[in-house]
Protein backbone atom coordinates (compact mmCIF):
# COMPACT_ATOMS: atom_id res chain seq x y z
CA UNK A 1 0.00 0.00 0.00
CA UNK A 2 0.79 3.47 -1.11
CA UNK A 3 -0.40 6.70 -0.07
CA UNK A 4 0.45 9.75 -2.06
CA UNK A 5 1.54 13.42 -1.19
CA UNK A 6 -2.10 14.48 -2.41
CA UNK A 7 -3.66 11.55 0.02
CA UNK A 8 -4.49 8.60 -2.47
CA UNK A 9 -4.39 5.46 -1.21
CA UNK A 10 -2.50 3.01 -3.67
CA UNK A 11 -2.20 -0.79 -4.51
CA UNK A 12 0.86 -1.65 -6.85
CA UNK A 13 1.63 -4.46 -8.85
CA UNK A 14 3.79 -5.39 -12.38
CA UNK A 15 6.38 -3.06 -13.62
CA UNK A 16 7.87 -0.06 -11.92
CA UNK A 17 9.27 1.52 -14.25
CA UNK A 18 7.27 4.91 -14.69
CA UNK A 19 7.93 4.22 -18.82
CA UNK A 20 5.44 1.54 -19.08
CA UNK A 21 2.12 1.83 -19.79
CA UNK A 22 0.09 2.41 -16.49
CA UNK A 23 -3.58 0.20 -16.09
CA UNK A 24 -5.45 1.57 -13.60
CA UNK A 25 -7.81 -0.71 -11.46
CA UNK A 26 -11.33 0.97 -10.30
CA UNK A 27 -12.88 -1.23 -7.47
CA UNK A 28 -16.77 -1.75 -6.86
CA UNK A 29 -19.05 0.64 -4.00
CA UNK A 30 -17.69 -0.41 -0.99
CA UNK A 31 -15.12 -2.10 -1.61
CA UNK A 32 -11.24 -1.06 -2.33
CA UNK A 33 -7.88 -1.27 -3.59
CA UNK A 34 -6.45 -4.42 -2.50
CA UNK A 35 -9.98 -6.39 -3.14
CA UNK A 36 -8.94 -5.36 -7.32
CA UNK A 37 -5.02 -5.33 -7.55
CA UNK A 38 -5.26 -9.10 -7.46
CA UNK A 39 -6.48 -8.89 -10.88
CA UNK A 40 -3.14 -8.01 -12.25
CA UNK A 41 -1.64 -11.57 -11.66
CA UNK A 42 -4.16 -12.74 -14.43
CA UNK A 43 -3.34 -10.15 -16.43
CA UNK A 44 -0.14 -9.35 -18.73
CA UNK A 45 3.30 -8.90 -18.12
CA UNK A 46 4.59 -5.70 -19.10
CA UNK A 47 2.50 -2.86 -17.52
CA UNK A 48 2.33 -1.29 -14.47
CA UNK A 49 -0.67 -1.65 -12.33
CA UNK A 50 -2.03 0.69 -9.60
CA UNK A 51 -5.41 0.07 -8.09
CA UNK A 52 -6.85 2.97 -6.32
CA UNK A 53 -8.99 3.73 -2.89
CA UNK A 54 -11.98 5.18 -3.86
CA UNK A 55 -12.60 8.40 -1.81
CA UNK A 56 -15.82 8.37 0.07
CA UNK A 57 -16.65 5.75 3.05
CA UNK A 58 -19.28 3.43 2.24
CA UNK A 59 -20.24 0.35 3.57
CA UNK A 60 -17.18 -0.65 5.56
CA UNK A 61 -15.29 0.24 2.41
CA UNK A 62 -14.94 3.26 -0.24
CA UNK A 63 -17.11 4.81 -3.19
CA UNK A 64 -16.48 6.76 -6.29
CA UNK A 65 -19.44 8.99 -6.05
CA UNK A 66 -22.76 10.19 -4.17
CA UNK A 67 -25.37 8.71 -6.14
CA UNK A 68 -29.25 9.34 -6.49
CA UNK A 69 -29.65 5.19 -6.65
CA UNK A 70 -27.38 2.44 -8.22
CA UNK A 71 -25.57 3.63 -11.24
CA UNK A 72 -26.78 7.08 -10.80
CA UNK A 73 -24.18 9.55 -9.69
CA UNK A 74 -24.69 13.05 -8.97
CA UNK A 75 -22.94 15.38 -11.02
CA UNK A 76 -21.53 17.28 -8.62
CA UNK A 77 -20.27 14.65 -6.56
CA UNK A 78 -18.45 12.90 -9.93
CA UNK A 79 -17.11 16.21 -11.05
CA UNK A 80 -15.62 16.63 -7.26
CA UNK A 81 -14.05 13.03 -7.34
CA UNK A 82 -12.80 12.85 -11.10
CA UNK A 83 -11.20 16.30 -9.87
CA UNK A 84 -9.49 14.56 -6.90
CA UNK A 85 -8.17 11.66 -9.02
CA UNK A 86 -7.05 13.41 -11.66
CA UNK A 87 -4.42 15.07 -9.15
CA UNK A 88 -3.09 11.91 -8.62
CA UNK A 89 -2.92 10.47 -12.06
CA UNK A 90 -1.31 13.61 -13.61
CA UNK A 91 1.28 13.21 -11.29
CA UNK A 92 1.65 9.16 -12.14
CA UNK A 93 1.60 8.79 -15.40
CA UNK A 94 2.50 12.72 -17.23
CA UNK A 95 1.51 13.21 -20.93
CA UNK A 96 2.84 10.81 -23.20
CA UNK A 97 2.32 7.61 -20.74
CA UNK A 98 -0.24 5.04 -21.57
CA UNK A 99 -2.97 4.72 -19.27
CA UNK A 100 -6.12 2.38 -19.73
CA UNK A 101 -8.65 2.37 -17.27
CA UNK A 102 -9.94 -1.42 -15.59
CA UNK A 103 -13.49 -0.05 -13.51
CA UNK A 104 -16.05 -2.93 -11.57
CA UNK A 105 -19.39 -1.96 -10.68
CA UNK A 106 -18.99 1.57 -9.50
CA UNK A 107 -15.53 1.56 -10.83
CA UNK A 108 -17.01 0.98 -14.01
CA UNK A 109 -19.33 3.86 -13.89
CA UNK A 110 -16.08 5.95 -12.70
CA UNK A 111 -14.11 5.03 -15.48
CA UNK A 112 -16.92 5.89 -17.84
CA UNK A 113 -16.89 9.23 -16.17
CA UNK A 114 -13.19 10.15 -16.74
CA UNK A 115 -13.43 8.92 -20.31
CA UNK A 116 -16.34 10.33 -21.73
CA UNK A 117 -14.86 13.68 -19.86
CA UNK A 118 -11.83 13.15 -21.58
CA UNK A 119 -11.50 10.80 -24.28
CA UNK A 120 -8.13 11.98 -25.38
CA UNK A 121 -6.43 11.46 -22.25
CA UNK A 122 -6.76 7.74 -21.86
CA UNK A 123 -5.64 4.98 -24.36
CA UNK A 124 -8.49 2.88 -23.22
CA UNK A 125 -10.90 1.41 -20.77
CA UNK A 126 -13.07 -1.28 -19.68
CA UNK A 127 -16.72 -1.47 -17.98
CA UNK A 128 -17.04 -4.11 -16.60
CA UNK A 129 -20.90 -5.17 -14.93
CA UNK A 130 -21.83 -1.56 -14.63
CA UNK A 131 -22.81 1.25 -16.64
CA UNK A 132 -21.33 3.96 -17.97
CA UNK A 133 -22.57 7.73 -16.08
CA UNK A 134 -25.47 9.05 -18.29
CA UNK A 135 -27.08 12.48 -16.50
CA UNK A 136 -24.41 12.84 -14.49
CA UNK A 137 -22.58 16.11 -15.87
CA UNK A 138 -20.19 14.35 -18.38
CA UNK A 139 -20.83 14.09 -22.69
CA UNK A 140 -22.74 11.46 -23.94
CA UNK A 141 -22.78 12.79 -27.43
CA UNK A 142 -22.51 11.10 -30.93
CA UNK A 143 -19.36 10.16 -31.73
CA UNK A 144 -17.61 11.47 -28.12
CA UNK A 145 -15.30 8.19 -27.97
CA UNK A 146 -14.63 8.00 -31.49
CA UNK A 147 -12.14 5.57 -32.32
CA UNK A 148 -11.09 5.12 -28.70
CA UNK A 149 -10.77 1.52 -27.41
CA UNK A 150 -13.09 0.18 -24.84
CA UNK A 151 -13.79 -3.21 -23.74
CA UNK A 152 -17.28 -4.01 -22.11
CA UNK A 153 -18.59 -6.58 -20.14
CA UNK A 154 -22.12 -7.06 -19.04
CA UNK A 155 -23.61 -10.52 -17.20
CA UNK A 156 -27.01 -11.73 -18.56
CA UNK A 157 -28.48 -12.28 -14.83
CA UNK A 158 -26.65 -9.10 -12.98
CA UNK A 159 -29.73 -8.36 -10.39
CA UNK A 160 -27.26 -5.52 -9.25
CA UNK A 161 -26.61 -2.49 -11.71
CA UNK A 162 -30.33 -1.46 -13.48
CA UNK A 163 -31.04 -3.60 -17.01
CA UNK A 164 -32.15 -0.34 -18.26
CA UNK A 165 -28.73 1.19 -17.47
CA UNK A 166 -26.47 -1.85 -18.71
CA UNK A 167 -28.88 -1.99 -22.08
CA UNK A 168 -28.51 1.92 -22.30
CA UNK A 169 -24.69 1.26 -21.59
CA UNK A 170 -24.63 -1.37 -24.06
CA UNK A 171 -26.34 0.75 -26.88
CA UNK A 172 -24.47 3.44 -26.94
CA UNK A 173 -21.20 2.02 -26.52
CA UNK A 174 -21.48 -0.04 -29.49
CA UNK A 175 -23.63 2.63 -31.52
CA UNK A 176 -23.58 5.94 -31.32
CA UNK A 177 -20.20 6.33 -29.25
CA UNK A 178 -18.45 5.17 -32.49
CA UNK A 179 -15.93 3.93 -29.51
CA UNK A 180 -13.40 0.52 -30.91
CA UNK A 181 -15.85 -1.81 -28.63
CA UNK A 182 -14.67 -5.51 -27.56
CA UNK A 183 -17.58 -7.00 -25.85
CA UNK A 184 -18.71 -9.61 -24.19
CA UNK A 185 -22.08 -10.99 -22.90
CA UNK A 186 -21.06 -13.42 -19.40
CA UNK A 187 -24.15 -15.32 -19.05
CA UNK A 188 -23.60 -15.15 -14.83
CA UNK A 189 -24.48 -12.08 -12.51
CA UNK A 190 -22.43 -8.99 -11.27
CA UNK A 191 -19.38 -10.83 -11.03
CA UNK A 192 -15.67 -10.95 -12.79
CA UNK A 193 -15.64 -14.81 -14.26
CA UNK A 194 -12.45 -16.55 -15.50
CA UNK A 195 -13.61 -15.89 -18.98
CA UNK A 196 -13.63 -12.44 -19.07
CA UNK A 197 -10.79 -11.67 -17.19
CA UNK A 198 -9.18 -13.89 -19.81
CA UNK A 199 -10.71 -11.87 -22.71
CA UNK A 200 -9.75 -8.78 -20.86
CA UNK A 201 -6.20 -10.23 -20.64
CA UNK A 202 -6.28 -10.49 -24.12
CA UNK A 203 -7.68 -7.15 -25.00
CA UNK A 204 -4.76 -5.75 -22.88
CA UNK A 205 -2.16 -7.20 -24.82
CA UNK A 206 -3.16 -6.48 -27.82
CA UNK A 207 -3.80 -2.95 -26.76
CA UNK A 208 -1.17 -2.30 -24.85
CA UNK A 209 1.79 -4.62 -26.99
CA UNK A 210 0.38 -5.10 -30.09
CA UNK A 211 3.91 -5.69 -31.63
CA UNK A 212 3.90 -8.98 -29.03
CA UNK A 213 7.31 -7.64 -27.79
CA UNK A 214 8.33 -7.16 -24.16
Amino acid sequence: METTDTGHVIATAGSTDPAKPLVVLLHGRGSNEQDIIGLADHLPEGPAYAAVRAPIAEGGGYAWFANRGIGRPTAESLAETMAWFRAWLDAAAPAGRPVVLVGFSGGAAFAGGLLLADPQRFAGAAVLYGTLPFDAGVPVTPARLEGVPVFVAHGEQDRVIPAELLQRTWDYLHGGSAAAVTSRRDPGGHGITGQTLAELGGWLEGLLNPAGSR
